[in-house]
């Protein structure tokens, strides 16, 4: 009886954790996608878009990947003068309860410097985020020529 009553209680632990979400909080990532580069290419972005389920606001803050010497948040903006310029995000990309970031073309996005080979076409370029609450959450960002 103390065996069933135990593994009945593991299967409510392990039921509670997933409504719950686990250690993501209720993060997700769709559609993660980059532009092709050539290897010569020093640079490269990906996009996505990061949705919070959870009932707790959460912040990117940082992401990395072994494809890239250096990963940046970075914000697309118009400069005084009319061009379009990209600069770091200053204390990481909100994402609130119940709703989602987009990291878009002309908008936010992921910046990878020092790229360390080509992003042809089809390639699948591993990427670590790190969430303020929500911890590590790994995705594979699709090379592809627009959009998913």
């Amino acid at each position: 009886m103390r065996r069933k009553r135990f593994v009945f209680l593991l299967l409510l632990l392990a039921l509670l954790l997933t409504a719950c979400g686990g250690k993501k909080g209720g993060l997700r990532v769709e559609g993660a996608w980059g532009r092709p580069s050539p290897k010569m290419a020093m640079a490269g972005a990906f996009y996505m878009t990061i949705y919070n389920d959870g009932a707790q606001d959460d912040r990117l803050i940082s992401a990395a990947s072994p494809a890239c010497g250096t990963v940046e948040l970075h914000e697309s903006y118009m400069t005084p003068e009319g061009a379009m310029g990209m600069r770091p995000v200053a204390g990481g990309i909100p994402v609130p309860a119940k709703g989602k970031a987009e990291l878009k073309v002309g908008g936010l996005h992921i910046m990878c410097i020092d790229v360390k080979e080509g992003f042809e076409v089809g390639k699948k370029v591993p990427l670590t985020l790190h969430f303020e609450k929500g911890g590590d959450l790994s995705v594979e960002v699709e090379i592809r020529q627009e959009a998913p």
